[in-house]
């Protein structure tokens, strides 16, 4: 292995970031789908198969997300959901952020509620 290899190894993130159609793909499949988003912007519409685990609280518990399913972290804008797949990742989850969060998932048409 070369110093490159050595060092993009070293530096790689512990998860994937996924586009919406990847994410549904493995929601379809049978992945978790996380929202980190506050609980005010939860109220503002969240995709219909969405738990709510707000950031702050998943830095300290799971919350029970299984841990034998991929998980995929949405937030806002992608932003905080890359911290969540972060932590999902050190905690041994499959993890996968979405790539420009809700936003990104209400300019695809998807479905909130």
């Amino acid at each position: 292995m070369g110093v490159f290899d050595s060092l993009k190894s070293k530096f790689a993130k512990p998860y994937k970031s996924i586009g919406i159609d990847e994410a549904k793909e493995l929601i379809a499949s049978g992945a978790t789908l996380v929202d980190v988003r506050d609980a005010s912007e939860w109220r503002t519409g969240h995709a219909a198969a969405a738990k709510h685990v707000p950031l702050d609280r998943l830095r300290t518990s799971t919350a029970g997300i299984p841990q034998a399913k991929p998980v995929v972290a949405i937030c806002a804008s992608g932003m905080r959901s890359q911290t969540a797949a972060g932590i999902l990742a050190a905690k041994g989850y499959d993890a996968y952020t979405v790539r420009g969060g809700m936003s990104a998932w209400r300019r695809a048409g998807e479905p909130t509620r």
